[in-house]
């Protein structure tokens, strides 16, 4: 009771202190919720913000799902590597003007880790720079990096210098691969992070190998594609949504498909969509639709006509995609150039021996016939797909001008020095008791030159020389005068050849035509794989020179020589007017007619192949970028014969068909 009396007493006594600290501790507890609401309302704010700026897959409904609204994507491929740098914005404006939301690109491993261990993101390979232009364009999307690409590339895109291991098995888990892959996505997937979608960027899609389901391995490894997706997972998280492609074929499309990872496929215009989708949905049973890479054209090689690809075909492929609201990509939107030796080759068929599979080098050009030709401007086609698209309710704007180009007339050429001799040997001889290939004297592209003498015979005679195994193309040359010439393309491996009793050179110049890229037949070394016989001799040893042909410079101080004949570098200068109506240089293109084989360089730049012997390719495209004002230089290698009178043009138009 004591206890009690004194509590009232007490409260009586504290009764307005009581009172305040009740009313304080409560107005404290009302600040402390009030914070704490605002503050999740601001989460819950951010939240939702996240959540519209997503993009997934609707599963049940079968739809993309962007920001919150169903998505179909109109898209076009467009690589940063086949269009110079300061055209990267032009060529995506005009895709954007012809109605297209979204731009599919790789990312070309070789182009970035030329040797291994030794990476360029600059300048032309600055691929970040390409993506800030899409972004700052409004463009969304879909980033292909490989490892392998395809795409008409030397070696599918990959690196050389992984052939320099002979035990490896390419695009598989085996770690003498996987250990490379792992170390350049180390490098690459770090750089694409931020264009993430997830992550407030454009790539709302990210593809995981490429048509996987036709390799070299002769199995589906299944492990490797798995690892490749987790790999690519750990980088990416679920910031972009994952897909494959393969071709329109239920065996390539199971092998390609990977669990949780959408599948989708590749056709011409002229396919059975309706039955290729109907393949796709064997492997991919829920999911919006989508075509990869549907074909505006096909690949275009040396000594065949290009094959069409017609308008009414892709427009009643468009229609129907729209019917059924199917995303698609169009292959290619804008193809450019393959500059430089970075062009490949195709085998012709699916045996199982790659020197029965048939040879077919790609073209310079990759003009593709499609919607924006070679030097960017509007087609037949693209008319045709911009109103399609306008008619699908995508916004459009004012068609593109075509660009005007530059006829800077005729350019008289001087021979300059021969391929053959001492002084255009810019490398270190390599010994050897056999031929070594390309890759196994760490050389990327261009030309070995393999030398022997041979035995001396008792008597006259012709004897069989023979290279069993040749990648891609040789000219024989006895005492430094032409006998003859093997190519991998016509099969050749025997040239019938003049012995006598006195020491003679036997000269071997070998030429890279580019590595395949498609099919089975990817490790595909270059040079004599072989031993090289005379009769019954084995000859040998050897001394290889190698030519990477990435420089002439050293060409200017060379006294010319006008006696040299082919081989031989041949050079001239051009000058380019300035007036008030063009005060910059304009594109151009190099009509090579009269010439026979080689390669072209403009002020340095390797511009690429040249063949109008066997066409049908004839002009080289001259991008202005690589041109200026006044004095310009033209290289030419003429490995066959030059033009009686030495000249060339730069013309205003192309030619690229017979």
């Amino acid at each position: 009771n004591v206890d009690k009396k004194w509590n009232i007493h007490f409260f009586k006594k504290h009764y307005g202190v009581v009172i305040v600290g009740i009313l304080v501790v409560g107005a404290i507890f009302y600040l402390l919720c009030t914070l704490n609401e605002k503050e999740n309302q601001k989460d819950n704010a951010e939240t939702i913000k996240s959540g519209e700026r997503r993009f997934y897959i609707d599963y049940e409904n079968n739809e993309f799902i962007k920001d919150g609204k169903v998505f179909q994507y109109v898209s076009g491929s467009l690589h940063y590597f086949r269009v110079p740098r300061s055209y990267w914005r032009d060529r995506i404006r005009k895709m954007k003007a012809a109605g297209l939301n979204t731009v599919s690109t790789y990312i070309e491993w070789s182009f970035h880790e030329p040797y291994s261990g030794i990476y360029d993101f600059d300048g032309q390979a600055d691929f970040e720079h390409f993506l800030t232009i899409l972004k700052e364009e409004d463009m969304l999307v879909l980033i292909r990096p490989g490892p392998f690409i395809a795409s008409e590339r030397d070696f599918g895109g990959l690196p050389y210098w992984l052939l320099k291991d002979h035990n490896i098995h390419l695009r598989s888990s085996d770690s003498n691969y996987t250990k490379y892959v792992e170390r350049w996505f180390s490098v690459l997937m770090p750089k694409i992070v931020p264009f993430l979608y997830g992550n407030g960027g454009n790539i709302i899609m990210v593809q995981i190998e490429n048509e996987y389901g036709v390799n070299d391995l002769g199995y589906c490894d299944k492990n490797y594609i798995l690892w490749l997706k987790n790999l690519t997972e750990y980088y990416f998280g679920d910031n972009a949504v994952f897909f494959t492609t393969d071709q329109c074929e239920l065996s390539a499309m199971q092998c390609g498909h990977i669990p949780n990872v959408l599948s989708t496929v590749d056709f011409l215009p002229t396919a059975n969509v309706t039955e290729c989708f109907k393949i796709l949905r064997q492997v991919q049973r829920n999911g919006p639709l989508v075509c990869s890479e549907f074909y505006t054209g096909s690949v275009a090689y040396w000594n065949i006509s290009r094959s069409p690809v017609y308008s009414t075909d892709i427009i009643k492929g468009l229609k129907y995609f729209f019917s059924i609201n199917a995303s698609f990509n169009l292959l290619m939107f804008h193809g450019g150039t393959n500059f430089g030796l970075k062009t490949g080759a195709s085998s012709t068929n699916n045996i199982l021996d790659l020197e029965r599979a048939g040879y077919l080098p790609q073209l310079t050009s990759y003009d593709f016939t499609a919607p924006l030709d070679e030097a960017g401007d509007p087609t037949e086609k693209y008319l045709h797909i911009k109103q399609t698209l306008k008619e699908a309710n995508y916004p459009t704007t004012s068609t593109p001008k075509r660009a005007p180009k530059g006829n800077y007339g005729t350019v008289n050429l001087s021979p300059v020095i021969s391929l053959l001799d001492q002084t255009s040997r810019r490398l270190k001889p390599i010994k050897n008791e056999i031929p070594l290939s390309f890759e196994d004297m760490d050389l990327n592209y261009g030309l070995v030159l393999y030398e022997t003498n041979l035995p001396p015979v008792e008597r006259l005679t012709h004897l069989p020389l023979v290279i069993e195994v040749l990648h891609d193309r040789a000219i024989i040359f006895l005492n430094y005068t032409k006998i003859g010439t093997l190519s991998r393309s016509n099969g050749d491996t025997m040239l019938e050849m003049p012995t006598t009793n006195c020491s003679q050179k036997l000269s071997i110049l070998v030429e890279n035509q580019g590595r395949i890229n498609n099919l089975k037949f990817l490790k595909d070394r270059k040079g004599i794989l072989s031993n090289v016989t005379l009769g019954n001799h084995t000859l040998g040893p050897w001394v290889m020179f190698g030519y990477p042909l990435n420089d002439t410079s050293w060409l200017e101080s060379q006294i010319l020589q006008p006696g040299v004949s082919a081989p031989a570098f041949y050079r001239g200068v051009f000058t380019i007017p300035q007036n008030n109506s063009y005060p910059e240089p304009l594109d151009t293109y190099l009509d090579t007619t009269g010439w026979s084989k080689g390669i072209a360089f403009i002020n340095g730049i390797q511009i690429g192949r040249y063949w109008p012997e066997v066409g049908p390719q004839i002009t080289l495209y001259v991008p202005a970028p690589f041109l200026v004002p006044g004095l310009n230089t033209i290289v030419m290698l003429e490995l066959e014969k030059p033009s009686q009178d030495f000249t060339v043009k730069l013309v205003n138009k192309p030619r690229l068909d017979f």
